[in-house]
């Protein structure tokens, strides 16, 4: 398990038996406990990305562990051929507290997103006709690294190399309605949004654009899909991103955060929808395991409590009010934006370098497009932590800043 080596080691190693499909940072982290992780050589860093908003309630929270040792101990897995009593409660617990009335398990957002699609076109071929099989998505989104939402995805540097790409695409600019309204038509099987976008920048959808989306297709008999992979499951400090709108999709796809590290996607759709599918159409072979699904159930228990949200949406005010006093102080242009614990930070300039000094001063950060700081610190995190990251991000930003 490669224990007792050092950062520089494993890196190296890593070098010569790991295919280069990730631009890693120099490090490695081998343990966490709440907001922190250490390397190797024990060197402490405060975790603001939380494995791309995955370790939402933070690192070996002690639910989650318990849940997964007690799993560990009778059941790993069977097979989706015979009921699995974890999923049912997970499911449960998901219907009850979203629009749902169904839920389809698997491993990842990318194939809770492939889900999604699938489910559309077959809906659409079913109750309209060989006609009705376009997909609206969105400028400068992200769903996935599969062909199909590779494809959904509308960034062309995702795309380039892997043509000829699945066809019955196009894409609208986020928050313009025009654009939206010329886009959708009866030939639209699905409108596919991030109610923030998160690869694309922390962009969050306007409500006017949403609601405008949510007529388009009642108008069209196409179906509204929510890509809640990264902003759901509290993020953005209630469990579901689209209840701050009001506007209530027909399919959404879930994953990073639903079992706190272990792998799981899902998708939840109302009933009507959720009939398309039959026995057959679609699968997954660990989707939804004991395991992932005790974890799943675990995360869900905790931030259900009472107060938890009203904690999460408290702190993540008081953090982004300090971010928005240092892009003030620093003059760094367009201000923060994003929702709950998941907050860009737009900068002209020194994207990657502001994050490699905040690496090297104990603050893991992420940047994306170059040039917005992304920030997906554990919902669990304390005013304490939060002032220390900032004060990492006023000490980085004065010695950089120019």
């Amino acid at each position: 398990m490669l224990e007792g080596l050092s950062t520089e080691e494993i890196v190296e190693r890593g070098k010569n038996v790991v295919m280069n499909t990730y631009g890693r940072l120099p490090m490695t982290i081998v343990k966490g406990e709440g907001a922190w992780v250490w390397n190797p050589e024990g060197k402490q860093y405060l975790d603001f990305v939380t494995g791309l908003a995955v370790n939402s309630l933070g690192h070996s929270h002690p639910a989650i562990v318990r849940a997964i040792q007690e799993q560990a101990k009778e059941l790993l897995h069977t097979s989706n051929i015979y009921w699995i009593a974890n999923q049912v409660a997970l499911a449960e617990r998901l219907v009850e507290h979203s629009f749902a009335d169904k839920v389809f398990f698997c491993n990842s957002g990318a194939e809770a997103n492939e889900a999604a699609f699938k489910l559309a076109r077959k809906y659409a071929k079913k109750n309209f006709g060989a006609h009705k099989y376009e997909v609206v998505a969105l400028e400068n989104s992200f769903h996935g690294r599969t062909l199909a939402t590779l494809t959904l995805t509308g960034q062309t540097k995702y795309q380039d190399g892997f043509d000829p790409l699945p066809v019955g695409f196009s894409y609208a600019a986020l928050n313009n309605i025009e654009d939206l309204r010329s886009k959708v038509n009866q030939n639209t099987a699905a409108v596919f949004i991030e109610p923030i976008q998160g690869e694309g920048g922390v962009i969050p959808a306007s409500n006017e654009f949403l609601q405008e989306a949510r007529a388009l297709c009642d108008q069209y008999g196409a179906l509204l899909i929510f890509d809640e992979v990264q902003c759901g499951v509290g993020r953005t400090g209630k469990l579901f991103a689209y209840e701050w709108s009001g506007v209530v999709p027909d399919i959404m796809t879930l994953a990073k955060a639903l079992a706190g590290g272990v792998p799981i996607g899902a998708m939840l759709a109302k009933d009507e929808v959720a009939m398309a599918f039959q026995p057959g159409d679609h699968a997954s072979t660990f989707g939804g395991n004991p395991l992932a699904t005790a974890a799943g159930c675990a995360v869900l228990d905790v931030m259900l409590e009472d107060g938890f949200f009203a904690g999460v949406q408290e702190r993540a005010a008081y953090f982004q009010k300090g971010l928005e006093q240092l892009a003030q102080k620093y003059q760094t242009g367009d201000p923060v934006r994003g929702k709950g614990f998941i907050l860009g930070w737009p900068v002209s300039k020194l994207g990657p370098e502001i994050v490699g000094a905040c690496l090297q001063s104990g603050l893991l950060i992420n940047c994306v497009g170059g040039k917005i700081l992304r920030f997906l610190p554990p919902l669990i995190v304390e005013k304490p932590e939060i002032d220390k990251a900032l004060g990492i991000l006023d000490e980085v930003f004065r010695k950089l800043w120019k």
